[in-house]
C-alpha cells in the first residue's frame, strides 16, 4: 500500500510523525502537502492527494489541517474519495471498516497517532452487506 500524506501550514509536525511511521513500518508514501509554515489554503492540498487516488499514484490518503475539518469536507466533494474525521483509534478502525473510507483527516493535535495508523492502514473493509448497502446509497447522493 502507498499511502499519500498531505497537509496545510497546521499539520507540518504531524506530517514528520506520520512518515516516521511510515518509515519505520516500510510503508511507502508521497508528499502531497505544504513543508512551510506560511499561511496556504488547506482546499488545494487536499484536491493534490485525491487527485492522486483517482490516478493511481497512491492507495489511500491522510490529511491534515489545524482541526481536519476542512480537509475532510474538500476530500468529500471530490468524485470516488471517502473521507472521515478521525480523532480515535476506534473511529480510525471503523471508517476502513465500515465506511471503506480511502481518506483520514486529522487534527493537527491528534493523540494516538500510532495506534490510529494502525488501525487505518491495516483495516480492511468489510464484506457485510449491511455496509455495502449504505455505501451504495452515499454513492448515489447528488
Amino acid at each position: 500500500m502507498k499511502i499519500g500524506i498531505a497537509n496545510d501550514h497546521h499539520g507540518i509536525e504531524l506530517k514528520k510523525r506520520i512518515i516516521e511511521y511510515l518509515t519505520k513500518h516500510n510503508i511507502e508514501y508521497k508528499n502531497y502537502g505544504c513543508d512551510e509554515e506560511n499561511n496556504v489554503d488547506y482546499v488545494d492540498y487536499a484536491v493534490s492527494l485525491c487527485n492522486g487516488i483517482n490516478n493511481k499514484k497512491v492507495d489511500a490518503g491522510i490529511l491534515i489541517c489545524g482541526t481536519g475539518i476542512g480537509m475532510s469536507i474538500a476530500a468529500n466533494k471530490i468524485h470516488n474519495i471517502i473521507a472521515a474525521k478521525v480523532n480515535t483509534p476506534r473511529e480510525a478502525f471503523l471508517s476502513r471498516s465500515h465506511n471503506q473510507a480511502n481518506v483520514m483527516t486529522l487534527a493537527e493535535y491528534t493523540e494516538n497517532l500510532e495506534e490510529i495508523l494502525d488501525n487505518f492502514i491495516n483495516t480492511k473493509p468489510s464484506d457485510e452487506e449491511r455496509h455495502k448497502r449504505r455505501l451504495d446509497k452515499i454513492r448515489n447522493l447528488k
